[in-house]
């Protein structure tokens, strides 16, 4: 073992490098990694930090010696207040247990069923938007994947039960970012002190308690038997190796955070993209051609999937610039250890960055563009595992994740076939980096209808061709 520490910045007195890490985290990890190579060592306050770069060292912390590296402390407080004691959190022999529970409800069957819901959720949306107007579209996703993600977990129809839908939204929102507030300050305000975030978390949670403890409630009244077809049905009817199912409190954690996750990080995902889009408008033609050649106009199905190739390398690239999970949870070692062959503490931090991985050009050429073709079956085989991580890796691999493409992938289909976006002049798009990466003040685009611009483009090409010769 290497008795000497990984390299890093000088010890800048009591705060460490907290003033140039907070005011834009991404980009101070981004020049660690820069400068200092596969590990680099910092310090916030009296915590050793480390930032690994090295998919090896990033294998071992994530798989070889997973059971060392625990969620730290911090995440755990702050996440655990509104998803308890979901599967974000949770660490060891009970995270695998609740994981073998929960696996099934992801089985690809499963949510291949799921498919006619997105579909049909978006192309409604649709209806109600007009050419030429202006929408926030990080707003119109958001809403989006919470109808989707409340129909597909407990099969809350957006119609009859939109007003609960809403409340759990809204819910969800306070929450959130009443947890970004912690993470700003760097610290956890404790939950006896009645602070305006404390009183307001604490009345979201009774919201989440009443309305989805009363949806659980109702389900057990019916009996095991019942199957919804929804993801809330497989956790009831989920059952241990002993047979033992989960408390309904447990159930509620989980579809807590799974509600949390399935809709922030998709609208992200779809935002970014649109704004990538708006940027690149050869990306987009290239786009437009496999939609109009595939569906010609019809709603996409799962099955077009494997036909929109393009399609996915897309929604892959925009996921490499913009990782809606942009730092993944820290780990904490629990014993004295060793990654790489340098000596990490235990009780210090180690960090895992799929932004930083993404925009290094060792591992991918000029980073900071946009080029969906990254991601021919061809490019991405040569890719190193552990170097692209938009859903983490290893035992805590997004379990959502085939949910999440194939979701953000029919989105993607159903949308660009109806209409494109212009970004509205004069906006600032910043990535704000909380628990999730989106941009800091929203996305303004005007909408373009394709069918306008298609009828525009007979009528000038009718025009043509009657122009007299000279």
């Amino acid at each position: 073992m290497n008795s000497q520490l990984p390299p890093g910045p000088e010890s800048k007195g009591l705060w460490g490098d907290l003033n140039e890490f907070a005011p834009n985290p991404p980009a101070y990890l981004l020049k660690l990694a820069k400068t200092y190579g596969s590990i680099a060592r910092f310090r916030i306050l009296n915590r050793s930090m480390y930032l690994l770069t090295d998919p090896d060292m990033i294998r071992e912390v994530l798989v070889k010696q997973q059971e060392i590296f625990a969620k730290t402390p911090f995440d755990k407080d702050v996440l655990g207040r509104f998803l308890g004691k979901g599967l974000v959190t949770n660490d060891g022999e009970f995270h695998k247990q609740q994981r073998r529970l929960v696996q099934p409800a992801f089985h690809m069957k499963r949510i291949q069923a799921y498919a006619e819901i997105m579909v049909q959720y978006t192309d409604r949306m649709l209806n109600g938007w007009q050419d030429g107007e202006v929408r926030r579209l990080d707003e119109e996703m958001m809403a989006l994947t919470m109808f989707i993600v409340s129909k597909t977990l407990f099969d809350a129809d957006a119609e009859t039960m939109e007003m609960q839908v809403q409340a759990v939204g809204e819910a969800m929102d306070v929450v959130q970012r009443s947890s970004n507030a912690d993470y700003r300050r760097g610290f956890p305000v404790p939950s006896w002190l009645p602070t305006r975030n404390n009183r307001e978390r604490k009345r979201a949670a009774k919201v989440l308690a009443e309305v989805l403890g009363g949806i659980i409630a109702e389900r057990r009244r019916e009996g095991t038997a019942v199957d919804h077809g929804d993801l809330l049905s497989m956790l009831l009817l989920a059952q241990g190796e002993d047979g033992s199912q989960m408390s309904d409190q447990q159930v509620l954690d989980e579809a807590v955070t799974l509600f949390a996750a399935g809709h922030e990080t998709t609208s992200n995902a779809l935002t970014w993209t649109w704004y990538l889009l708006s940027q690149h408008p050869e990306v987009e033609a290239q786009l437009h051609e496999e939609l109009d050649g595939v569906l010609n106009g019809r709603l996409p199905t799962f099955h077009d999937l494997p036909n929109l190739p393009y399609t996915g390398m897309v929604i892959k690239e925009a996921l490499r610039l913009y990782p809606p999970a942009w730092v993944l949870n820290g780990r904490s070692p629990l014993t004295d250890t060793e990654v790489g062959g340098y000596p990490i503490k235990k009780g210090s931090i180690v960090f895992i960055s799929p932004y930083v991985m993404h925009r290094l050009p060792h591992y991918f050429a000029e980073p900071e563009e946009f080029r969906p073709e990254r991601f021919t079956p061809e490019q991405e085989k040569e890719l190193p595992r552990y170097v692209y991580l938009p859903f983490g890796a290893g035992p805590r691999v997004c379990i959502g994740n085939a949910f999440a493409m194939m979701e953000a992938q029919l989105l993607l289909a159903t949308i660009a076939q109806r209409f494109r976006f212009e970004l509205v002049p004069e906006q600032e798009i910043v990535p704000n980096p909380l628990i999730t990466l989106s941009p800091r003040d929203g996305l303004q685009m005007r909408l373009v209808a394709r069918e306008k611009l298609a009828e525009k483009t007979v009528s000038h090409m009718v025009n043509m061709a009657y122009v007299p010769a000279d």
